[in-house]
């Protein structure tokens, strides 16, 4: 089922599509057009990556930033062959510092790839990718899916342009990559996540590492 609403004279329109999706990535997402904005809600059935993975097959090489809480070996894997081939012409990864040691060997291959500044820890639960191309094109993808398909219930949605692709953007560019990432700790994640700026310190003690429901 798809609804769609067609623009209307205003400049400031957007077109608008919603979509309950139950195939791929590709169906579900279709063509990139300028402006597009699309919201779906899909049972799972492919991931934040293969959303990524279908956007630069529609628009060709491109700047890619991901953020998420974790990363696995599969994806990885996937974008060291987009590497090979030419599509990611730069990467940048917003991740979780608690992956700092649990995906240790596998943001080291990230860096490799993609340099040392292309890692950022922050205190992040947020999945959100960028795709960026050297015409002009500005994709942001958000949703609830991680990197790894899920059969549940998930939401999607894609935006070229706009001021939520600038928001994103200016955030990233805000953030700072530290010089002794093994020694990062949650409360230097939390202030450069500007965790600290919206909580009370008693409001995040319970949130620090080792709260009292995860003993």
């Amino acid at each position: 089922m798809e609804i769609i609403k067609k623009p209307n004279q205003s400049k400031s329109s957007r077109r608008t599509h919603a979509k309950n999706s139950f195939g791929t990535a590709a169906s579900c997402i279709g063509a990139i057009e300028s402006g597009m904005s699309l919201f779906a809600i899909t049972r799972g059935q492919f991931s934040m990556l293969d959303a990524v993975l279908h956007v630069l097959d529609e628009v060709g090489p491109a700047h890619l930033s991901v953020w998420t809480w974790a990363i696995a070996d599969y994806e990885i894997e996937v974008l060291e062959r987009l590497m090979m081939d030419k599509r990611v012409l730069g990467a940048r990864l917003i991740i979780d510092f608690s992956a700092r040691k649990r995906n240790e060997k596998i943001i080291s291959r990230w860096k490799d790839l993609f340099g040392d500044s292309s890692v950022v820890y922050v205190v992040n639960h947020a999945k959100i990718a960028t795709i960026t191309t050297e015409c002009g094109k500005k994709l942001l993808l958000r949703g609830s899916m991680n990197l790894n398909f899920n059969p549940r219930f998930e939401q999607l949605d894609v935006t070229e342009g706009g001021l939520d692709y600038d928001l994103v953007k200016e955030i990233e560019g805000e953030l700072p990559v530290m010089p002794n990432p093994e020694k990062t700790t949650w409360s230097k994640s939390a202030e450069i996540s500007g965790i600290n700026d919206a909580f009370s310190q008693d409001q995040l003690t319970i949130f620090k590492p080792g709260k009292i429901w995860a003993k």
